[in-house]
């Protein structure tokens, strides 16, 4: 593939981030093709780039579609994402999220695409040893979700070494907001982060479990870090890049380094929608350590990266935008 295109496969670009990728890689000047089974994407998210149905596990499908549409780079989002059914089922997440993004590196191989951005997560240092988490961290996952992503980070440098793909490794904490402009959401069934969930228990829907109150943590509950979709997304654009232009393989955590707690995300979802969150104390989830967040300073260094939507607030307030305009999700309005 030529150097000069400016074309990019988004795998899972129907879903929630690599939805939002898709839009910010279009407004970046490129061209976009989102390759996608639609299993849990939307074809309502796909509103930049022409979308192609496919299945990640299927090489000779993507190498059409890398032939096909001229592309240059690979940006790799499609995978199963929920930690408690990976648990129950390894055998599915490994054949996906291992074995697809092995077929897309086969498939980049075959027909010479030279630059892969994979979407990682924080998952793969499991539990933390010290906060904030640095990318030296060492990688342990306690479930097979983390496993198989770190599966993949694995195998990307082999590929480096055999077919010069250069790759960077997205390792993200919790995504959360939604498209300020409106446009794009979150709309998973069933929903698991404690975001959308929040507001669905302040809009009426099931009430809201939070899983302990007894962490060593000033509330009680746990701290994440919560990172905006759309500055995930830019990000994601700002690390093509650079690979494409320094050729330079790595990973990053992509966080804003400042955590909240469960009892924080409730506070914020009743100060943006003037309503009560009901919910329950529930016991805590195995596997869940008190306290997670990035030490964001590399993606920034490196990436010239600054999330522009860091305040928890604003986060709840696009996430809220965005479902108050879409009740049912992208199939109903």
């Amino acid at each position: 593939m030529g150097a000069s295109s400016r074309a990019v496969l988004v795998t899972g670009g129907a879903g929630y981030i690599g939805s939002h990728a898709a839009k910010a890689l279009s407004r970046a000047g490129y061209a976009v093709l989102v390759y996608d089974n639609l299993i849990a994407g939307h074809r309502g998210a796909v509103k930049y780039g022409t979308l192609v149905e496919g299945d990640i596990t299927d090489v000779a499908a993507v190498r059409d579609a890398l032939r096909r549409h001229d592309i240059f780079a690979v940006m790799h989002f499609a995978a199963f994402l929920d930690v408690g059914e990976s648990v129950r089922e390894p055998a599915r997440y490994y054949r996906n999220n291992v074995g697809g993004a092995l077929s897309v590196l086969e498939a980049m191989a075959a027909e010479s695409v030279r630059n892969f951005v994979f979407s990682s997560t924080c998952a793969t240092y499991g539990e933390p040893i010290e906060t904030p988490i640095v990318e030296s961290h060492p990688q342990q996952p306690i479930n097979s979700y983390g496993e198989t992503k770190l599966a993949v980070e694995r195998a990307l440098p082999h590929f480096e070494r055999a077919h010069g793909i250069a790759w960077v490794a997205m390792r993200y904490f919790n995504a959360a907001g939604a498209d300020p402009d409106g446009e794009l959401g979150e709309d998973h069934s069933p929903e698991i982060h404690v975001i959308p969930r929040a507001i669905a228990a302040a809009r009426g829907g099931p009430g809201l479990q939070v899983f302990g109150d007894d962490y060593p943590t000033p509330d009680g509950t746990c701290l994440r870090d919560y990172i905006h979709v759309a500055d995930l997304a830019d990000a994601h654009v700002r690390a093509l890049d650079a690979i494409a232009e320094t050729g330079k393989s790595g990973a990053y955590n992509l966080g804003t380094g400042h955590p909240h707690s469960v009892r924080e995300v409730i506070d914020a979802v009743e100060h943006v929608t003037g309503r009560k969150v009901p919910w329950t104390l529930a016991p805590r989830r195995p596997g869940d350590p008190a306290v997670l967040y990035a030490a964001p300073h590399k993606a920034q260094s490196e990436l010239r990266w600054m999330p522009r939507f860091g305040d928890l607030e604003t986060i709840v307030r696009t996430a809220y935008a965005w479902h108050e305009a879409h009740p049912g999700g992208y199939d109903q309005r």
